[in-house]
């Protein structure tokens, strides 16, 4: 089997680190900490993705490198471009497919659905920080340097969602005890939410699908479903009252901005629930091999999850 290299061991390092290794490859993980999996066949490693030699020489000899870094929310204009220029420089040096998670930032504000070939016309730092990134690496694999490709997907939910997801522990724990759940955002816009799992076998499937390579695709995803909606759904599945939500008022979360900088910034990225936000993966479906998991299926297995924690 291969050798792989997953770089980061957050809520999807980590479970694409379990999966490869079930398919039998040899996986090294890449953290500051050294955290991640400790299972056979994955070997956790200390190390800074942003040092170029130490990636270099951590990827020789890989099939394929994923870039699952997630810096903090505030910190992306600073972190990220180290790092993305090292794994870069890795997957060059190597040979190795370059695999990097993305998201849907790069697009900046849009009406109607998201496909892979609309321009990226981001405004705000964190979606100019991320466009550029893609733009680099696109350039490098036309050139002939390296294979690339990005996968791209929506806010997550699903089993193992972290605080940071909109759907994840915050919301999760509140409505599974019979509460009142505090929203930050219209809980009746529709909008399209990627389930980790689903994230993980994009990821998969682009490392080793050719046609996927020197362009970027869409994690599948069910289409878009109010927050209202999957918070009526969870409740359902976990057996408990119907939900209450209550909205944050817009005043308290820029009072919050002030103290904690994940809330601060938000604020650019506030547009995604001011209006429909739907993305369309029936491109990726076709390339990637699956379809995406029914929101329903997702929700169950979410319950499931947390309820077993």
């Amino acid at each position: 089997m291969g050798r792989h290299v997953v770089v980061g061991a957050g809520q999807v390092g980590g479970a694409l680190a379990e999966k490869l290794a079930e398919r039998g490859h040899e996986v090294t993980v890449v953290t500051r900490s050294g955290s991640g999996p400790r299972r056979a066949g994955v070997s956790p490693v200390a190390a800074d993705a942003g040092d170029a030699a130490v990636m270099r020489r951590l990827a020789e000899g890989a099939d394929a490198i994923y870039n699952c870094v997630n810096p903090p929310y505030h910190r992306w204009q600073e972190d990220w471009p180290p790092v993305a220029v090292s794994l870069l420089a890795a997957a060059e040096s190597s040979g190795a497919v370059l695999v990097t998670l993305g998201n849907l930032y790069g697009y900046g504000p849009v009406d109607g659905p998201m496909t892979e070939d609309l321009p990226l016309a981001a405004t705000g730092t964190k979606g100019r920080v991320r466009a550029r990134m893609w733009e680099e690496m696109r350039a490098a694999h036309e050139a002939g340097r390296v294979r690339v490709t990005e996968v791209r997907g929506s806010d997550y939910y699903g089993p193992g969602s972290s605080d940071q997801s909109y759907l994840g522990p915050r919301l999760l724990e509140p409505l599974l005890r019979g509460k009142p759940a505090t929203v930050v955002s219209d809980p009746d816009i529709p909008h399209s939410w990627t389930y980790l799992p689903d994230v993980v076998r994009a990821l998969v499937a682009a490392a080793e699908e050719k046609r996927a390579w020197g362009r970027p695709w869409h994690v599948p995803t069910a289409p878009p479903v109010t927050m209202r909606a999957y918070a009526e759904m969870v409740c359902e599945a976990g057996g408990v009252r119907a939900p209450r939500l209550r909205r944050l008022p817009a005043v308290l979360l820029k009072a919050g901005g002030l103290v904690v900088p994940f809330l601060r910034e938000l604020g650019e990225t506030r547009y995604q629930f001011d209006r429909p936000y739907v993305l369309d993966s029936s491109a990726s479906q076709q390339v990637l091999g699956f379809a995406p998991t029914p929101v329903e299926d997702g929700v169950k297995e979410t319950v499931a999850w947390w309820r077993s924690r």
